[in-house]
């Protein structure tokens, strides 16, 4: 397992996966679209584009599922209706920016030869990134580990807790994950900090 390094030479930031592994970003990643797109939560598109600009008929209340609670809090936890005003106006967007940041990693991954199936062992995925695009990365990964923080409920300073869980455990499993995206996550912004 190796993180994103920073190359001076084509001053880009770039990663090499296995294919397991870009297989299991690309399925997080669509999974957060899945989740981000909840039909119930979106402004509904209309025919006239100017309609749609200015559509601001999103959500008011805090969404049900924890991990969109956790990705979108409440702005003004003392101030329900200011609250319901901005999320009326901002969640709509929020969930496509997060939604277009999880499609800019399936995206890079499938352009760097990730199969729609993945089939054979040994593939390895080359992926290289400019800072830009590495950003957008850095957000998605956030977005990523809150919603596992969430379904597992991580909380800080348990980390006892889930080293002594059983090797048939399959929250573990998920822990590993979440702590894998964390690596990607540290080895990405040290990446940044050293192409700035």
């Amino acid at each position: 397992m190796s993180g994103f390094a920073y190359h001076r030479r084509g001053r880009l930031i770039a990663a090499t996966f296995s294919g397991f592994e870009a297989d299991l970003l690309r399925s997080l990643s669509s999974q957060l679209i899945e989740l981000l797109h909840d039909e119930a939560s979106l402004p509904q598109e209309g025919g006239d584009p100017l309609e749609a600009l200015l559509d601001f008929s999103g959500p008011t209340t805090e969404p049900e599922d924890p991990v969109l609670a956790r990705l979108f809090p409440t702005a003004y936890p003392d101030d329900v209706e200011a609250a319901g005003e901005f999320r009326r106006f901002t969640e709509g967007s929020l969930r496509e920016s997060k939604a277009a940041g999880a499609s800019a990693i399936v995206d890079a991954l499938e352009e760097a030869g990730l199969p729609p199936e993945l089939l054979e062992d040994g593939l390895m995925i080359d992926v290289e990134l400019d800072a830009a695009e590495a950003e957008v990365w850095v957000r998605t990964f956030t977005d990523l580990r809150l919603a596992l923080a969430t379904r597992l409920d991580v909380a800080e300073g348990d980390e006892d807790y889930w080293d002594q869980l059983s090797d048939d455990d399959p929250r573990g499993q998920v822990y590993g994950i979440y702590q894998w995206l964390g690596y990607l996550q540290e080895t990405l912004v040290e990446s940044l900090v050293k192409a700035a």
